[in-house]
């Protein structure tokens, strides 16, 4: 039926033009911010565990006990759960551009609380970190029903895939540019510093307190591309979807997609009414017609989300752990805290630069010829047969003359992961699910695959 509006059809037949790069890239941008805040704490909690837990006395430097671990990393984690339930439905209820800004002030704010963490004991340091990574987190969730339903608002048909997916791909890009930022502070505190091994002397091996602010700083720039993006933000009209269908406006959303797509349009204000006003498009989220008509779909894409994300999120955030145990970065104690940093974020770095962004990129390139169950279902296939490849004959790999092989094997993963269901299970709840729901569906579907992340997160720490 929404179809039938003129609006609505404009957009949908439209040819892809500049307004749709300019929603890709402000949308994007967001996403861009997200992984990075995300995904740049496991570059620094090495080094967190030296400057906070060091005991000289002992023969190896010192790291963050498993509880405080666990909270560091995870955290963030269940924030973002709790953000996609919360704005995915304010979004729905006051309009996805008023809740957007809100959800990136929010992001701003947090990531320059989080270097700016405060304590005189290591504990309280901790503590202060923790809290200001779950709002963090909390305002992170918000992106991701919010960028997705708007730029499939925006979108036209032929295309759509494309668009939702390349949104979603700028994640690759944030992740690349936290290990690139690391590499860039690293290099300068290392050219500052010339320090010793901690096996070669264990208190010059740590230069405090000027390394205490390598990682305040790592997590601070964070802020810089989300504030960056809020006037652009804020200059991008209300979807015309939200407008015509929810907020019962027609003439604001002829107006606003006029100037958008620069052709003249009717406000259609006795049509929106009917379509308002018709029975069948009046179901709650949580009434029997929902459920015959969008009950399996939200169980699949919750449930889908929920698996691939227990091993996305526990490889990515443990990137440095898996490394360390195959050799490719050295002991600790082989190595001062920036040199430690260095090798980390070089790590992370080429798996997103030779894996990791290109697979985002595949998808946005076929999506919309192979179709979303296709990739969805090889990018499935494929990671567990490298995952199975990779465990299975595991001493294989740990021996130094195989060690090329396995990183290769390992990327891999992380491409079918992104040319795969990464991408897929971000794309779908965005465009099945009706206007006025639209929001907080995705929201549902993106907090139970947050669900899976704190499993991978929690349970690949403890195991």
């Amino acid at each position: 039926m929404a179809g039938q509006l003129g609006v609505l059809n404009a957009l949908d037949v439209a040819k892809t033009q500049m307004y749709h790069f300019t929603a890709i890239v402000i949308a994007g941008m967001g996403f861009f911010t997200d992984a990075y805040d995300l995904f740049c704490i496991s570059l620094v909690t090495k080094l967190l565990g030296r400057i906070y837990y060091t005991d000289y006395t002992k023969p190896k430097p010192g790291v963050l006990p498993p509880g405080v671990q666990a909270g560091v990393t995870g955290v963030a984690l269940c924030g973002t759960l709790a953000g996609q339930l919360f704005f995915g439905w304010l979004g729905d209820k006051l309009g996805r551009k008023k809740v957007y800004g809100m959800t990136l002030m929010l992001m701003v704010g947090c990531s320059l609380a989080s270097g700016l963490s405060f304590g005189s004991s290591p504990k309280s340091v901790m503590a202060t970190l923790c809290f200001f990574r779950f709002w963090l987190g909390f305002g992170i969730g918000g992106d991701y029903p919010l960028s997705a339903t708007i730029m499939s608002e925006y979108a036209n048909k032929k295309t759509r895939g494309a668009f939702i997916a390349a949104v979603f791909a700028m994640q690759g890009f944030g992740i690349m540019a936290g290990g690139i930022f690391a590499l860039i502070v690293a290099t300068a505190f290392d050219h500052k510093y010339k320090v010793p091994t901690y096996e070669e002397n264990h208190e010059a091996s740590l230069v405090l307190p000027a390394f205490d602010y390598v990682w305040r700083l790592i997590l601070m720039f964070g802020a810089v591309p989300a504030a960056l993006t809020y006037y652009w933000r804020m200059k991008m009209p209300e979807t015309a979807r939200y407008t015509a269908l929810v907020a019962k406006n027609a003439k604001q959303a002829a107006s606003d997609m006029s100037k958008v797509l620069q052709v003249e349009l009717q406000a259609e204000e006795e049509k929106v009414q009917h379509i308002v006003e018709n029975k069948s498009q009046k179901f709650g989220l949580f009434s029997k017609q929902f459920a015959k008509r969008h009950g399996m779909h939200l169980l699949g894409t919750t449930t889908t989300w929920f698996l691939l994300d227990i091993a996305f999120y526990s490889q990515n955030l443990f990137q440095k752990d898996i490394f360390t145990a195959i050799g490719w970065i050295p002991p600790a104690n082989e190595m001062n805290a920036i040199h430690e940093l260095y090798r980390i974020a070089r790590a992370q770095t080429l798996i997103a630069m030779c894996s990791t962004v290109p697979g985002y990129w595949f998808t946005v390139a076929f999506i919309d010829y192979m179709g979303r169950f296709a990739i969805q279902l090889m990018g499935f296939f494929f990671m567990t047969v490298f995952m199975f490849a990779l465990a299975i004959p595991y001493d294989h790999w740990t021996k130094k003359e195989n060690r090329i092989g396995f990183v290769v094997m390992y990327s891999l993963t992380f491409f079918f992961a992104n040319f795969g269901p990464n991408a897929t299970t971000f794309v779908v709840p965005a465009e099945i699910f009706p206007a006025r729901l639209r929001s907080t569906c995705h929201g549902i579907s993106a907090a139970a695959g947050k669900a899976g992340a704190i499993v991978g997160a929690f349970g690949f720490l403890y195991a």
